[in-house]
């Protein structure tokens, strides 16, 4: 009856304290002060954990999720470029691109985002924008846009740069709006890409290390410290994680994502099912998607139209608190 499906999140963070440091040598990491975390649901950016999120620090190469976000979006990455001078002997991390070489889009951002190819953001930015600093210019006002108030770019790369930051919490927004773009996904999801022109085997070890991980980017440099941000999606509930200046990022996001699993789920609330109030039936109308902490004790309730109430309305419920409400229909 109704095609729409809404995408509707709920959490209740007093039904459950969710532990997310252990006792371990990653945990006295993720104290110290200039460590900043932070872990969310990817549709609806819930808030699972967080600390020292919305400290302003550089981000190194996890810049490039911006980059590659760009490109993602307004490139043809079938196109075939010739490398400029400019992207040629860029400092760092490198594809080791040569003057007037040939070499496609789509190679370019695969080994912008699994080689992390300083060399590989310059020419990128080139292509897109015609020079470095309006491609930039691009990225911060993408940024803006997608209410990253905290961030600014210098650069396409992260290399150091002053004035070149963000917190944990803008790179979490920045991530949870690009994994919904297909052709971003699939790239910072990839182990090994085998393209045209080049290949690229995936620096991203938790790919491989945790079940479920689908991206999506790790940095380091002196200043920045290492840095990760990372997803991984299991049952139909996806985490994105940002852990800035932590030494062992790959152990401490791993530790955060699988605490998330292990303490909340996905309820489906279908539109085929019913609820019932003074013989009548009722459906929500559409599907429903309900973020619920595991151990939660439930209880739905069916509330009638009133004359302050025009629409007859489920609301779940733990214990006294409200958690999660919509309009329903009824069955005629």
């Amino acid at each position: 009856m109704f095609k729409k499906i809404s995408i509707i999140f709920a959490i209740l963070l007093v039904c459950m304290t969710v532990a997310l440091t252990p006792a371990n040598k990653s945990s006295n990491v993720a104290e110290a002060d200039g460590v900043a975390e932070i872990a969310l649901e990817q549709s609806s950016g819930t808030v699972f954990h967080e600390k020292n999120a919305d400290k302003k620090l550089p981000m190194a190469s996890t810049t490039k999720i911006m980059t590659a976000l760009i490109i993602a979006e307004d490139c043809d990455l079938s196109e075939v470029i010739t490398v400029p001078d400019a992207a040629v002997g860029v400092e760092g991390s490198s594809i080791y691109l040569k003057k007037d070489e040939k070499i496609s889009v789509r190679d370019l951002l695969y080994g912008l985002m699994l080689r992390s190819g300083n060399d590989a953001s310059v020419a990128l930015a080139i292509h897109h924008s015609g020079d470095v600093k309006s491609f930039v210019d691009k990225m911060n006002d993408r940024a803006k846009k997608l209410g990253a108030n905290d961030t600014q770019f210098q650069n396409p790369n992260g290399l150091p740069c002053e004035g070149h930051y963000t917190t944990a919490r803008d790179l979490a927004e920045i991530a949870r709006y690009a994994m919904n773009n297909v052709i971003f996904k699939s790239v910072v999801s990839c182990k090994n890409y085998t393209g045209d022109f080049r290949s690229f085997t995936n620096k991203n070890k938790l790919l491989t290390r945790l079940d479920g991980a689908n991206g999506i980017k790790t940095g380091y440099t002196e200043k920045a410290g290492r840095c990760l941000v990372s997803s991984a999606e299991r049952d139909g509930l996806e985490v994105i994680c940002v852990v800035l200046n932590c030494y062992d990022m790959f152990e401490r996001s791993q530790e955060i994502i699988e605490t998330c699993f292990n303490e909340y789920t996905i309820e489906q609330i279908g539109n085929d099912r019913l609820f019932f109030s003074n013989g009548k039936a009722y459906s929500a109308g559409e599907d429903c998607r309900v973020l619920l902490p595991k151990k939660a004790v439930l209880e739905y309730r069916v509330c009638e139209p009133t004359n302050k109430q025009r629409d007859c309305i489920l609301e779940i419920y733990c214990g006294n608190r409200l958690i999660f409400s919509h309009k329903l229909y009824i069955i005629n």
